[in-house]
């Protein structure tokens, strides 16, 4: 081969090495954040969605290095619009993007179904705010979540209602989705344990806008406490109807309605109303104060409630690779289950099925149209 020909092969093949080693050097890691960001709850969604993207800024920020790469992560944000069917496509269709590992989705609905696309495809998955019991229970490899699931919440609802509320009756109310019907259900079996007659169970939709023939029914049962399970868009309307017809129970709800924005949606009407929230209370989280700044000079409002649990989702994967010394999903999935760290929301640890070991949970009350803790 002539000399000059065999140098500029030589010369090519050099070229292509280093090339590919920049090109592999600056592909991102990819983190999927799937949401609603459309339709009712898109408020919430947003909320998750904007706690990721924080998380990922400041990932890159701090130039963090694993096996000797320094990384730069991206957001990849899908829509589920908080319906199933829509739920496995995004997956889907993250999974044939093949991105790095997954924080979602919002509501259990959404996450159980497309957690077997993610299994399937063998990308981790954390689900910030899904707290339907399933979701963990179905054997996936590396699925984990950070809120307390119905069954940790119920109980706290049930004791509530019977030991501080000291109710003796009470009518239960859900919207029909994965994450409704469960808690209620945990709920109705919980208040029985508590020796509180569920007089009624009732149920609408995660759409619904009129509820004037179930509280027209509830008003003549006369419960001493309402229980609703479901999204704060529908419980707020409850709570306006429920004033406009003067259904006189006492109003609680699980953490689908423990929002900032209910009081807004509700004008006025959940006044005094009740709410349980899987997780410690925002004064006991000692970084949410600055984080809340950060959040509201970035975005230009106040977390909602989904944000913190959110950005300790992203946290919980890469500590997870940083354990692995890979971001291959395939190489650091194993190491999901053992990451302890503490974040936001507190300390984070997980049971063997992926349960948050220090999930707890906190009841609130609306005093003056805000969420404080209550007595």
């Amino acid at each position: 081969m002539n000399p000059a020909v065999r140098h500029a092969l030589a010369s090519l093949a050099v070229a292509v090495a280093i090339a590919t080693t920049a090109q592999a050097q600056d592909a991102p890691v990819r983190i999927g954040i799937a949401a609603p960001l459309t339709g009712a709850i898109a408020h919430l969604g947003k909320d998750m969605e904007n706690g990721a993207r924080l998380a990922i800024e400041d990932l890159n920020a701090q130039g963090l290095a694993i096996g000797g790469r320094r990384l730069r992560f991206e957001a990849v944000v899908e829509d589920d619009r908080a319906d199933p069917a829509s739920a496995t496509t995004v997956a889907q269709k993250l999974a044939d993007m093949q991105v790095n590992g997954v924080v979602g989705h919002l509501n259990s609905g959404t996450t159980i179904p497309a957690a077997r696309v993610y299994n399937d495809a063998g990308i981790p998955q954390v689900a910030p705010a899904a707290t339907n019991p399933q979701y963990t229970r179905a054997g996936y490899r590396f699925a984990a979540r950070l809120m307390a699931t119905d069954v940790q919440q119920a109980d706290g609802i049930a004791g509530y209602v019977a030991r501080t509320l000291k109710a003796k009756t009470a009518a239960v109310i859900d919207d029909r989705t994965a994450y409704g019907q469960g808690l209620a259900d945990q709920v109705v079996a919980d208040l029985g344990k508590a020796q509180v007659k569920v007089l009624k169970r009732e149920f609408g939709t995660d759409r619904a806008t009129d509820f004037s023939a179930i509280l027209t029914t509830l008003r003549g049962l006369k419960p001493d406490v309402i229980v609703y399970a479901g999204a704060d868009a529908q419980a707020a309307l409850v709570n306006r109807q429920m004033k406009q017809l003067g259904v006189s129970a006492t109003f609680i709800a699980g953490d689908g309605v423990c929002t900032g924005e209910w009081s807004k949606l509700a004008a006025g009407a959940n006044e005094g109303a009740y709410c349980s929230q899987a997780g410690a209370p925002r004064e006991a989280m000692a970084a949410f104060a600055a984080f809340n700044q950060r959040y509201k000079a970035r975005f230009g409002a106040d977390v909602i409630v989904f944000a913190p649990y959110a950005y300790d989702a992203v946290m919980v994967l890469v500590e997870a690779m940083k354990k692995a010394g890979s971001t291959d999903p395939a190489v650091y999935g194993p190491k999901l289950a053992g990451v302890t760290l503490t974040g936001l929301i507190g300390p984070i640890a997980f049971d063997a099925r992926g349960d948050n070991l220090r999930g707890t949970v906190t009841i609130y009350q609306v005093r003056g149209g805000k969420l404080v803790v209550a007595p």
